[in-house]
């Protein structure tokens, strides 16, 4: 399977199966709308009112000589390699939701304005502490563990967050592990106490702002309906300032409401940011937020902009990171990951206050795919585990005849199932512009590739 495209005035081709990347010129590329289902002589007539004879032979004699090395038009390597999953799932990361209550109102907030439909309730240190137990049990030989810091808003149950980290160094090195702990915040409770707290302790922190201040403003408001850009704007150059700009994002949202979105990742580009998400909402029909169909030719548009600027800035020493535009054609994920995706639902487990488990954080609430408590020290839902787990771009029926299957793996398996109620049925727009993203940073790579 190969994939084609034109962006920017170059010819991408990719072979799926391969990775192979090529930007191919004009000939080679209308041959490959023919290759495979005509002879060399029905190409050339085709062809031969537009090109050259001699150019066409030679081309099909290139086009030849990369499937013969298996570069283009190659065999799945993987199809055969689905992961048999007979031993003990192992655990390697948990989002532990330390607040079910929030001190903004995000119009948007896929969690109900995070109590995640239920009661306004905080984690207590016992349950941290379970979950952190839950976790070394539960993760066999990894050594490395990670711990996202999730809410809600996680730094109003601040002091809770710092005895499970105390918790968790102390528990490490009895058990010869390693935990990276990250964080999400709002950013309206970060002073510099708690700043310089979060840079010595967590690896990661994640600033949501959605860019520019009338869209972040519009969206992200307190209890009193006021925005928050001019109070988390400095704290947030701050603390990507004192992390030497890595090891954090500021990531947003956008919606309907803001189609161009490029100019709000841009914003936060001149700002001074160089780790900048900003995501799709995902949203249903009557939100009045949604995405809907209609509206991916203006987002395919966004960002195929953002991609043109993204070449030029880093080209004129403005770098800037941007999530989705990042890819690693040499080092990527693993066989494994390629085929299931993130791990929801048996590596990557999301923990309530309550120490309730869930496959992930879009799942809290849906009582559905409540999988057990931390307390119990072990999943109890194995039937929801092994869905997960048997979940792969092979059981989705639009992933195996997809161009994309390998860089996405599936996509989401909470939006999956919140659009169809299916975790093996792709959510269709959010698989749209998922392609779209990597049809981008596969043209942003093939650029820094060959330098123009």
């Amino acid at each position: 399977m190969i994939h084609k495209y034109k962006m920017h005035g170059s010819n991408m081709v990719v072979d799926v199966n391969s990775g192979s990347l090529f930007v191919f010129d004009d000939i080679s590329f209308d041959i490959l709308d023919y290759y495979n289902e005509y002879s060399n002589e029905d190409i050339i007539k085709k062809l031969s009112d537009k090109y050259d004879k001699k150019d066409i032979e030679e081309a099909l004699n290139e086009i030849y000589e990369l499937k013969s090395k298996g570069l283009l038009y190659s065999k799945d390597p993987y199809q055969n390699y689905v992961p048999s999953f007979e031993t003990e799932p192992v655990v390697k990361a948990l989002c532990l939701h330390i607040s079910h209550d929030c001190n903004l109102r995000c119009k948007y907030c896929f969690a109900s304005t995070g109590n995640f439909g239920g009661d306004r309730t905080m984690m207590n240190k016992e349950v941290g502490f379970s979950a952190i137990d839950f976790l070394l049990k539960n993760s066999k030989g990894r050594k490395n563990l990670e711990v996202d810091f999730f809410g809600g808003e996680p730094m109003i149950n601040f002091d809770v967050v710092k005895e499970i980290v105390a918790y968790g160094r102390q528990k490490e090195k009895e058990y010869n592990k390693n935990f990276r702990f990250t964080i999400t915040t709002n950013g309206l409770t970060l002073n510099e106490e708690n700043i310089r707290y979060i840079n010595e302790n967590m690896h990661n922190i994640v600033l949501s702002i959605d860019g520019r201040k009338e869209v972040n403003d519009k969206m992200r408001v307190r209890i009193d309906g006021t925005g928050c850009y001019d109070d988390i704007l400095p704290n947030y150059k701050k603390i990507a300032n004192m992390r030497g700009q890595d090891n954090y994002y500021v990531r947003g949202t956008f919606t309907s409401e803001n189609l161009d979105f490029s100019e709000d990742v841009l914003h936060l580009a001149d700002e001074g940011f160089e780790q900048i998400s900003v995501e799709p909402v995902v949203s249903k029909d009557g939100t009045g937020f949604e995405l809907k169909e209609e509206h991916l030719p203006k987002l395919f548009s966004e960002y195929e902009k953002l991609a043109l600027e993204y070449v030029k800035r880093r080209r004129d020493g403005r770098w800037f990171n941007f999530f989705h535009f990042m890819i690693d054609l040499s080092q990527g994920p693993c066989v494994i990951k390629r085929i299931t995706g993130c791990g929801a639902g048996h590596e990557y487990l999301a923990i309530t206050p309550t120490g309730d488990i869930y496959p992930c954080h879009q799942f809290v609430g849906n009582d559905k795919f409540k999988m057990g408590n931390v307390k119990e020290g072990k999943v109890v839902n194995n039937n929801i585990q092994n869905y997960f787990r048997n979940s792969n771009i092979y059981t989705k029926d639009e992933c195996k005849k997809c161009w994309a299957k390998f860089y996405c793996s599936g996509g989401c398996a909470a939006n999956a199932y919140n659009f169809n109620e299916d975790i093996n049925v792709p959510y269709k727009v959010g698989c749209e512009l998922e392609k779209k993203r990597v049809e981008c940073a596969l043209w942003i790579k093939a650029q820094e590739m060959t330098g123009q």
